[in-house]
């Protein structure tokens, strides 16, 4: 929170004086690293903004929200994307460095806890979520399912996904030691879609057909509950840059595609929420 409040700060500071920093590199290449859950947006915000600009180039690579604070403290990415606010540490390691991290909330997301869709369970509790993941729960029957151990699948730690989860569910547990670790949310719904008995969790984008979204405390998981506020496991997903973006330039006009009709429109096909409503209001386009 005091990272948060560092940040806002900061930010009204500069919107306040007029003033912005620029991008790390040549307006014209524009380097994005970081979540593997915000990655799909970036991609495709990178994919549509290229189209239309052909003079920039924009590179987008996976390695995970805390390696993508990590590339943007050491002035190796313009853009930050992070499934998860960024950690005090983060931040002062950032302002050592003469780095001024600014927030933009891209999209919301929801954690969705996914099993095979033939395990009979339908719905958990974020307390039995939390049993399952520290290992006092380890058979289906316990919670109404066959008697089959759960195989626990999990994101790797360095993932904002797991600091997301590890935040919301497991207050302050340990994960139990047959836990499995998986370096993407597409390879956690690999292991679950193809193993009847496990259990794991992914962004709200990853749900399809292959696998079976719980509900949690009654609640689906889905892009209405997600904007309400009811579904418990919900997160905002970022993309962090040094300083505010000049105005005008295309680091400025990328980081706030997601304001625009058609921003909102790849938001919403790769399964997450908007932050804003094209269709109740103008928008940037």
């Amino acid at each position: 929170m005091k990272a948060f409040a560092l940040c806002i700060s900061v930010l009204a500071l500069l919107a306040g004086l007029g003033l912005a920093a620029g991008a790390a590199g040549s307006d014209t290449s524009i380097v994005v690293d970081g979540s593997t859950t915000v990655g799909p947006i970036a991609k495709a915000f990178a994919e549509y903004y290229m189209e239309r600009n052909p003079g920039v180039n924009i590179t987008v690579s996976e390695s995970g929200s805390g390696n993508g604070a990590k590339s943007l403290v050491n002035g190796t990415c313009d853009v930050a994307d992070m499934s998860r606010f960024m950690k005090d540490e983060e931040v002062k390691a950032a302002i050592e460095k003469g780095i001024t991290p600014v927030a933009h909330v891209v999209a919301l997301d929801g954690i969705a806890v996914i099993v095979h869709p033939s395990n009979p369970v339908n719905g958990l509790t974020v307390e039995q979520v939390r049993g399952i993941y520290t290992g006092t729960i380890t058979n289906w029957k316990e919670l109404g399912g066959p008697d089959k151990a759960i195989v626990v699948c999990s994101r790797d730690t360095n993932s904002g996904t797991y600091e997301t989860f590890e935040s919301l569910v497991m207050n302050k547990g340990k994960m139990a030691s047959a836990t499995e670790y998986y370096g993407s949310n597409g390879a956690v719904h690999k292991k679950v879609s193809t193993t009847a008995t496990a259990i794991g969790y992914v962004g709200l984008g990853f749900l399809d057909r292959k696998v079976k979204g719980l509900t949690i405390n009654g609640i689906a998981p889905s892009p209405e509950t997600v904007k309400s506020g009811i579904y418990p496991i919900a997160r905002p997903l970022f993309m962090f840059t040094n300083g505010y973006p000049s105005m005008g330039t295309h680091l400025h006009a990328f980081v706030t595609l997601y304001l625009s009709r058609h921003g909102q429109e790849i938001v919403e096909t790769l399964g997450f929420v908007p932050v804003t409503d094209y269709t109740t209001g103008p928008t940037k386009e």
